[in-house]
């Protein structure tokens, strides 16, 4: 009988002790406040171009023809009166092209040469046969004359480089004197050429007075508009919203395009879709030097419980209040927003007893420290309840004390990679030929939203940037 109550003693110890109540606090309810996460201010970019303008001289030096002649030289002549006629053959040199302002001036030396013949005439009566056809440019050598173009450079809104091109008056340097009574011919000469020339000026703005870049910009514009793996950060997207074109000027062998650009760049650790857009026309207004930019880091919940949990999980807690000992052992730690300015962690444990409670804190940026702190952390209002009628000898601040110790999340390190890696995608090759180079001076946390599924950090950066185009497709 002995034997027999000491077995029914141990099998009631063990059902009583299987069976002993869990401590399950229901989930808190967190009152709506005036907590909100504000919209997301526009950055500002002010981007330098240079446009490197070398091949669209070198465009311009194939596409402007080399030898100009009269009319089916060398057989035909030009009479320009009845004693008088000639033919030409002009060819040009290499082009010099200079810039300045807004403004590319076109030039280049032209040779020339002509045969000359003359003859007498009584008003429009012919007395007399040509003369032997006398030359000039052929012994003495190719007779020289200054040529130039005066081309203004205008940006449209929906990116059209337009030039507006004006041929100046040709300026002979050689004298064509022809032997038929010491004539010069050279100013005949060159009211022949100017017509040439209007007509080369004519093929030069078929050819290429109009130059469409929205293609590019597209290009450019939807790769800004792609998600980018920032590794060690998350998924970045620029969102731009508009284009400004602040100024322009030609200097040496560069266009120098001042473009603004306001964009909403968000960084999420999960993939975003990426949605393209038409790029809108230039806005004329005007943009800050350098960039500031404001950006959201968009952090899951998980990421921050993970952090948590490397450090407490595991931990043991000792209690005793009287003839009461108990021991729990923390399981799980997991915190999670819900539109509040507070944060909520569940705990779940084990031990002495077995149970789920919620704590609430509220998270606080030390700008010195770059550390985010869930401050005041204490157990929620059903938590409580519940303790004080099922456990109070749990109720103390020994928890979330310790949970309050281990609650911190360095971000000095993501500021300082942050830094890093943006460096790196401001310095790179966008597309053949599109290169730049920019620089964060600054970048610090100015707030944070912990919102229902999401954590977000918003940064603020500042700095420069330069893109370098240093050869484009011209499309004429």
């Amino acid at each position: 009988m002995r034997g027999g109550g000491f077995f029914i003693l141990a099998v009631l110890i063990v059902f009583l002790t299987s069976c002993s109540k869990k401590i399950i606090s229901d989930k808190p309810f967190l009152s709506k406040t005036n907590f909100h996460l504000d919209s997301l201010p526009e950055s500002e970019v002010n981007i330098p171009i240079q446009i490197n303008l070398k091949p669209l001289y070198a465009l311009a030096e194939r596409r402007i023809n080399t030898v100009f002649t009269s009319t089916n030289w060398p057989d035909d002549w030009i009479n320009f009166d009845c004693a008088n006629r000639y033919k030409y053959n002009f060819r040009r040199g290499p082009l010099q092209i200079n810039t300045s302002g807004q403004l590319i001036n076109m030039g280049f030396t032209g040779f020339y040469k002509i045969i000359g013949s003359t003859r007498i005439c009584l008003g429009n009566t012919v007395v007399s046969p040509w003369a032997p056809p006398c030359r000039c440019g052929f012994d003495e050598g190719e007779r020289k004359v200054k040529i130039g173009f005066t081309n203004t450079i205008n940006i449209l809104p929906d990116y059209k480089i337009k030039l507006n091109i004006i041929r100046l008056e040709p300026v002979p340097v050689d004298k064509c004197t022809v032997c038929f009574f010491g004539a010069d011919i050279t100013g005949q000469v060159m009211k022949g050429l100017k017509g040439e020339l209007d007509f080369a000026k004519k093929n030069i703005e078929d050819s290429f007075a109009v130059n469409d870049l929205k293609s590019q910009v597209q290009q450019l514009w939807n790769k800004l508009s792609s998600a980018y793996d920032i590794r060690g950060l998350g998924w970045l997207q620029i969102n731009p919203q508009k284009i400004k074109l602040n100024n322009f000027f030609a200097v040496n062998d560069s266009l120098n395009i001042f473009l603004g650009m306001t964009a909403r760049p968000v960084i999420r650790f999960e993939k975003p879709a990426d949605v393209y857009t038409q790029v809108p026309n230039l806005d004329n207004s005007l943009s800050r030097p350098g960039f500031n930019i404001f950006l959201d880091a968009i952090l899951n919940y998980d990421s921050l419980s993970i952090i948590l949990n490397a450090q407490i999980k595991g931990k043991q807690f000792y209690f005793e209040k009287g003839k009461i000992k108990k021991t729990i052992i923390v399981k799980d730690c997991r915190i999670y927003g819900s539109g509040n300015e507070k944060l909520i962690i569940k705990m779940s444990f084990s031990g002495s007893n077995e149970g789920i409670v919620y704590f609430t804190g509220k998270p606080f940026y030390n700008e010195k420290t770059g550390i985010i702190e869930i401050r005041d952390i204490d157990f929620d209002v059903k938590t409580k309840n519940l303790l004080l009628s099922t456990a109070n000898w749990m109720f103390n601040k020994k928890i979330a004390n310790e949970i309050s110790g281990y609650a911190r999340f360095d971000l000095a390190k993501y500021v300082d990679t942050a830094k890093s890696l943006i460096n790196g995608q401001l310095n790179h090759e966008w597309m053949k030929g599109v290169k730049s180079y920019g620089l964060v001076n600054d970048l610090k946390i100015i707030d944070f939203y912990p919102l229902s599924d999401f954590f977000i950090i918003r940064s603020n950066a500042s700095g420069g940037l330069l893109i370098n185009v240093d050869s484009v497709n011209f499309k004429f």
